[in-house]
């Protein structure tokens, strides 16, 4: 989008580099800037803007109420916003203030060291993405459903999986999609998991999701065969699912009664499967592997025993952690844990996928490294089956 149908907000005591900023923000085409001089200011005019907030221009070291507290605030309100952090403090602290921003669910679009630049700005500004509609986001934890409305919702049949597109780098094609589950709500239209899903796993009702996941993921995969979509499709397993000795059998009777190929299921399994209950999990798994079925280890780098895994699991792909991508392009570490991450599994002889890519500079880095598979909001949402086959039609790798 551009600047000029942005609406900003700068927090900066310093009078004459808040003048310098919004002179910036003119010079790049913007219309609707406001201006504070400290945090506290900067919070009541995002509280009471009449337009909402699309991007706030923070620095750190502030009078009174500070950039951290700032952010703390703007994050509890649980209204999507997206900040560029400006600030003169070293390095490693502003890095570490990255990470705080994230964890309260603002978007960062960059964190910038003093002095600012127009280049730096317009560039920043030009990772800014709408947010998603209020029905693809996670509900807000003060409103979460009761187990008896979750498993109503399992008895009628509303719970369904969205696919996500994940495109091989190489050759542009569409490889494959992961299986993401959704809550056709009768009233409050399509939920996203956060939002069931840790009522299901206190519930005891995980299992249940998993086997509705599985079903209609192969039957989808069925499909799309009989209509020439040769797809893999990833379906999430729950670390309570892999300590039952049977999960094996269920899952291959479930996916053989669909008259599906166990290869063309994907198994995505956590790095936390480095549970308490490691005999049980290790001879699941071994036991899906020999079925054919193939076996993901999720979220890699997030987790103590990342390494270990790869050991002691035929895992044929490797998925790297979301947050590695995302912040690749600013975080010269998470670059580095990427790059490592995509080294070992070429080494190692599985595929290297990466989630998390949300702009035409991750497509590019990822494809620069080397990674075989990609997924993310660059190049598509997750969406129902009937709305991925018409989007998969319609598909061209970016040059």
């Amino acid at each position: 989008m551009k600047a000029s149908e942005l609406c900003f907000l700068v927090a900066e005591d310093h009078d004459f580099q808040r003048r310098t900023l919004i002179g910036m923000l003119s010079r790049l085409g913007a219309k609707q800037v406001l201006d504070a001089a400290d945090g506290r200011s900067a919070l009541e005019l995002f509280r009471a803007a009449e337009m909402p907030v699309d991007i706030i221009i923070s620095d750190l070291d502030m009078p009174g109420m500070d950039g951290m507290e700032l952010i703390r605030h703007i994050g509890e309100t649980g209204v999507p916003v997206s900040i560029i952090l400006s600030s003169a403090i070293e390095h490693t602290v502003l890095s570490s203030v990255q990470t705080m921003t994230r964890a309260y669910g603002i978007a960062l679009l960059a964190a910038i060291e003093k002095p600012m630049t127009l280049q730096k700005l317009e560039a920043a500004i030009e990772r800014y993405q709408p947010p998603p509609p209020r029905s693809d986001r996670p509900r807000a934890p003060s409103s979460p459903f009761s187990l008896d409305e979750v498993g109503r919702g399992l008895q009628n049949g509303e719970f369904e999986p969205f696919f996500q597109p994940k495109i091989d780098l190489g050759t542009g094609r569409v490889e494959g999609a992961e299986a993401l589950a959704r809550w056709r709500h009768p009233e409050k239209g399509v939920v996203a998991p956060y939002a069931f899903i840790g009522v299901m796993e206190d519930g005891g009702l995980i299992d249940e999701l998993t086997w509705v996941m599985l079903q209609r993921s192969a039957r989808q995969q069925h499909q799309w065969v009989e209509r020439g979509m040769q797809l893999a499709i990833s379906v999430n397993l729950s670390l309570k699912s892999l300590v039952d000795t049977e999960i094996a059998d269920r899952i291959t009777q479930i996916v053989r009664a669909e008259d599906v190929d166990p290869h063309a299921i994907i198994l995505e399994v956590t790095e936390s499967a480095a549970m308490t209950q490691v005999p049980q999990a290790l001879e699941n798994l071994a036991r899906l592997r020999i079925r054919g079925f193939q076996l993901s280890i999720d979220d890699y780098g997030t987790g103590y025993s990342s390494m270990q895994q790869l050991t002691r699991v035929a895992f044929t792909e490797l998925k790297i952690d979301q947050s590695f991508v995302m912040n690749a392009l600013d975080e010269e570490s998470c670059r580095v844990i990427l790059e490592s991450s995509i080294d070992m599994a070429r080494k190692l002889k599985i595929k290297s996928v990466a989630e998390g890519a949300e702009t035409r500079g991750h497509w590019d880095l990822l494809r620069q490294l080397g990674c075989d598979i990609v997924q993310g909001y660059f190049v598509a949402r997750p969406m129902a089956a009937a709305d991925f086959e018409a989007w998969a039609a319609q598909w061209t790798p970016p040059v």
